[in-house]
């Protein structure tokens, strides 16, 4: 049996930026969780030809916002709360227009890295093709740091893959759709992200028998070289 070290794709990425959390993160948290979810479950209904209302859908989102400031023990008015709502609202009404609505979420893959550190992969959606997207809440352009990692990390796990970010800025009034091709990565740069994840994975990895890993798996070798500047 082979041992190997894994951990998720966020937690490289929480690790390489690190933040602390103020009390307004929890609150932008909880929303985030919110419309993730709800987007999620909202593209799979449309997907199975269920077409879930809008009604529905804002009810399952104020549900889980609820249940999110409750785990995160953080109250805030009501005002804030509809104001939070209204925002989630229009998020769900740009992301039912957009090219998004009805995609489902890929499986995991694994990212094997010289055969001994594996990173858990998943995009938001995908077509089942050639395209997968990155969802976020907030106009992520131009990429931040945190997010061009992450992106480049679902990129080698889905090499033969288009990807885009789509971005819902919930702090726009009204909500607007940004959806941006992100450019194919270059072999320094697949190095350098798989460097970093690879350090990362060492560290933070919790072993795992390689023989019993379901999920499908891309093999990767990194260069001995340093290429840390390239990130």
């Amino acid at each position: 049996m082979t041992t190997i070290r894994t951990v998720a794709a966020h937690e490289v990425v929480q690790a390489a930026y690190p933040r602390p959390i103020a009390a307004k993160d929890e609150v932008g948290m909880a929303v985030g969780k919110a419309i993730d979810d709800t987007l999620s479950r909202y593209s799979f209904e449309f997907a199975q030809s269920r077409k879930p209302s809008r009604t529905a859908m804002n009810r399952l989102a104020a549900e889980t916002l609820d249940e999110e400031l409750a785990n995160a023990d953080v109250e805030i008015t009501p005002e804030d709360r509809e104001r939070q709502l209204t925002a989630i609202a229009g998020v769900l009404q740009s992301f039912r227009n957009s090219e998004v609505m009805g995609m489902t979420r890929p499986r995991s893959r694994l990212i094997l890295i010289n055969g001994k550190i594996g990173i858990y992969a998943q995009p938001d959606y995908w077509d089942g093709r050639d395209r997968f997207y990155e969802m976020k809440s907030y106009l992520a352009v131009p990429l931040p740091p945190d997010v061009r990692l992450q992106l480049q990390l679902f990129q080698c796990a889905f090499p033969t893959f288009h990807a885009y970010l789509a971005c819902f800025d919930r702090h726009a009034t009204p909500v607007t759709t940004t959806i941006r091709t992100i450019p194919a990565l270059s072999e320094p740069l697949i190095q350098a992200a798989l460097k970093l994840a690879y350090r990362i994975g060492e560290v933070r990895g919790s072993e795992k028998v390689l023989e019993f890993v379901e999920n499908p798996i891309v093999r990767y070798t990194v260069f001995e070289e340093p290429a840390d500047n390239l990130l």
